[in-house]
């Protein structure tokens, strides 16, 4: 029986991935090593109960008394705090979902890296913040990484028995999230629910205000140079308002390979969660005549300057993917809270990239965990300081 671990369950992603599980015969298909979560406890104990899991582990260390509660006298552990996610995704698992949003994802990534595994990446923010490291991880420990975005996997899934070399450029398409018709004007002015209203996807708060702000796609960007390797000159972004299109392959030749779907998580996650095989997924399959029309814009990067900064952290290199990527979770929740606007965010962001740049090392990629949280802390704060220099 195939053994099987999701990080960050509770989420969007590990709702679908749930769902996936249980439709596939749950414990009866597969064995459960770990399921991790947040505050949610009692959502995270009703899943860990249904899959039988070995151990379920919760974020917060002080929920850890009402998780054990929630799981008397099933015989699973309990477990609490970072340190116990990384303990958790160490265990031997054939395959392992990393859903966990934020870089709080990359130590337990590293983890299931480390041990060999087979690691379905949801997490966009390993690679953005660390994707030299990443990668040489999974190679050093003979270790696969099968990407879980929609969009990665759609690219994935277009360059099937395809060569890179015979690319002209990959297309990564982004519905526009809430404010893409708006009145440039009106942005300053959003609010937190506004922006957390996404017309196409049902995803979690800080995911769909990234969306809003583009700042979503501009990781996705990094993460796709980062996973294939492909210069900032071959990565396009086209928004695409139906979010049917997911990515698009144009080679060399003229021609182009499409991904299409519904804008449904399961596919991606199921695709990897079967690959190399094909399975079946409920997910409706596409009525073209009924959609009629798909349409396409040029991105505005006055309305959305995060793409700007993707593809300028890209040409620096070095600790610039971990920089940006600190700063926007900063950024982010400093709109929530209220204390900075939606339009504010990416100038939270540039002025920590440029606080970086003059920094020893920046130019270098980190060349471990540790390193990567020096970064990570010092553009957390330039990016709060930014409210003060503003």
């Amino acid at each position: 029986m195939r053994s099987i671990s999701v990080l960050g369950a509770t989420g969007s992603v590990g709702e679908s991935a749930f769902d996936l599980l249980m439709r596939a015969g749950g414990p009866d298909a597969y064995r459960t090593v770990a399921l991790t979560g947040g505050a949610n406890i009692a959502r995270l104990a009703e899943m860990a109960r249904s899959l039988r899991a070995e151990i379920a582990v919760t974020a917060w260390p002080d929920r850890l008394d009402e998780l054990r509660a929630a799981l008397a006298g099933t015989g699973i552990e309990a477990a609490a705090g970072t340190a116990a996610i990384a303990e958790a995704a160490a265990r031997p698992a054939d395959w392992t979902l990393s859903a966990i949003v934020g870089a709080a994802g990359l130590p337990p990534g590293l983890a299931v890296l480390e041990r060999g595994g087979t690691l379905a990446l949801a997490n966009k923010e390993t690679l953005v913040a660390a994707g030299p490291l990443v990668m040489a991880r999974a190679r050093a420990y003979g270790a696969r990484i099968l990407p879980v975005d929609s969009e990665h996997s759609a690219i994935f899934q277009s360059l099937d028995g395809e060569t890179l070399d015979s690319v002209e450029h990959v297309t990564i398409t982004a519905s526009g999230g809430a404010f893409r018709d708006w009145p440039l004007e009106r942005l300053a002015q959003a609010t937190v629910a506004e922006a957390s209203r996404h017309p196409n996807w049902d995803m979690g708060q800080r995911i769909t205000i990234d969306s809003a702000s583009m700042f979503n796609k501009a990781l996705e960007v990094i993460e796709a140079h980062e996973f294939f390797g492909l210069g900032v000159e071959r990565l396009r972004v086209l928004v695409h308002p139906q979010s049917i299109i997911h990515a698009m392959v144009t080679h060399r030749d003229g021609g182009s390979i499409a991904h299409l779907g519904a804008p449904d998580m399961r596919h991606a996650i199921g695709y990897a969660l079967n690959w190399p095989e094909r399975a079946a997924l409920p997910v409706p399959a596409l009525d073209l005549a009924a959609l009629g029309s798909l349409t396409f814009a040029l991105p505005d990067e006055v309305r959305w300057p995060a793409l700007r900064l993707a593809r300028e952290a890209i040409l620096s290199g070095g600790a610039a993917g971990a920089v940006l990527n600190a700063a926007k979770e900063q950024a982010l929740d400093d709109f929530i809270a209220g204390r900075i606007r939606f339009t504010e965010m990416a100038a939270a962001v540039e002025h920590a990239l440029e606080r970086a740049a003059g920094r020893d090392g920046f130019g270098q990629s980190p060349a471990d965990l540790a390193a990567v949280l020096e970064w990570d802390g010092f553009a957390r704060q330039a990016a709060a300081a930014w409210r003060g220099a503003a």
